[in-house]
């Protein structure tokens, strides 16, 4: 099933944290809170302002952004957990540095 948001709604999957602490310790799933950054997958076309123009959105499918932890509407679409939000919601994109791309 395809899902396309309406006006200024985006919707994410959560990027998992690491499932060990920097000690080698594992943390089980009930004691891991949710993450709050994930990957955009869909992006509707906008909201519209006081003139009914359109306003396009900032974020675009693939970005990586950070978000509230208790931010959007958990919804189970195709098996997949994703959030839907609206874009307000977002509070940035992660973009990667020079080095980062260089040591990915």
């Amino acid at each position: 099933m395809k899902f396309r948001p309406l006006h200024d709604r985006v919707v994410i999957r959560r990027i998992e944290d690491d499932e060990k602490t920097a000690g080698g310790i594992i943390i089980p799933d009930t004691a891991k809170e949710k993450p709050s950054q994930g990957e955009v997958l869909a992006v509707g076309p906008g909201a519209r302002d006081d003139k009914g123009d359109l306003i396009a959105p900032d974020v675009k499918v693939g970005d990586q952004v950070l978000f509230g932890k208790w931010s959007g509407t958990e919804v189970k679409i195709d098996g997949q957990d994703l959030l839907i939000m609206k874009e307000s919601d977002i509070m940035g994109v992660l973009e990667r540095t020079k080095s980062a791309k260089k040591a990915a």
